[in-house]
């Protein structure tokens, strides 16, 4: 039987004269990668729906057969996020979140942890569309992307010891073990990132919060600093790479002119 289920489109590359490979993300499979025969011609079966930041219900047929991709049948349009292709910050921050997904998603899982990355997916894509972009807002959406992929760093225990942080100070946050060192644990530990134990608690409490209630969440320039490198320390270890998107994003909320594509 196939599959029928909302999807969201990720990612789709050109394939042959008229086909197209797809990368979805529904809240039953993950991501999935599919090819859609015929979906540069077929306005019956695809009228204008695989885009960016549409959202779709989708008909797939999956193939036993090992190394096969699945098929795209139908998909139909359910929402399409329209000010997010014509804003450059809202465009910018809604391609570089797909682009994290699309590369740390995963395929197939327990039901529950899918659903919860599929719903964040959309509320995230709901939050940009309704807000100005800034480096605020990235951070927190970077930061609820690596929860909701089950990536996301410990920001109140010591990772070695399990003691809660306490104090206005300083500590030592590591990278490859996930989360912050108390000061025993981290006397000696070479390569670490120090990092403010307010900026931790100013994370942990955007985790907390409502994605719509973000605004209401001060951050000074400092504080917003180091959230923001050790956001990117993190994702780029997990990631391995830099995501095209990202110089395009950091030009943009810099109000610099972003290097070409």
């Amino acid at each position: 039987m196939p599959l029928q289920i909302q999807a969201l489109l990720l990612r789709k590359i050109d394939f042959g004269e008229s086909d197209l490979v797809v990368h979805l993300l529904t809240p039953r499979t993950g991501r999935i990668t599919a090819i859609a025969k015929g979906a540069r011609r077929s306005t019956r079966r695809f009228p204008g729906t695989l885009d960016f930041f549409n959202v779709l219900s989708v008909e797939i047929a999956t193939v036993r057969r090992a190394g096969a991709m699945a098929r795209l049948e139908h998909a139909r349009l359910i929402h399409a996020f329209a000010s997010l292709r014509t804003d450059p910050a809202r465009f910018a921050l809604a391609s570089y979140l797909l682009e994290l997904l699309g590369r740390l998603a995963p395929e197939g899982g327990a039901p529950v942890d899918l659903k919860r990355l599929f719903e964040f997916a959309l509320a995230a894509l709901r939050a940009v569309d309704a807000a100005t972009p800034d480096a605020k807002l990235r951070a927190f959406l970077e930061l609820r992307a690596l929860h909701a992929l089950g990536l996301c760093p410990e920001l109140a225990r010591c990772v070695r010891c399990g003691r809660a942080l306490a104090g206005e100070g300083r500590v030592g946050f590591h990278v490859g073990e996930g989360g912050p060192l108390c000061a025993a644990c981290g006397a000696g530990v070479a390569g670490v990132l120090p990092i403010h134990l307010g900026t931790l608690r100013s994370l942990e409490r955007g985790l907390r919060l409502d994605l719509d209630r973000l605004g209401r969440l001060a951050l000074g320039p400092a504080t917003l600093s180091e959230a923001r490198e050790l956001l990117a320390r993190f994702q780029r270890f997990h990631l391995g790479l830099e995501l095209r998107s990202q110089r395009f994003l950091d030009g943009i909320l810099s109000g610099a002119t972003p290097p070409a594509a």
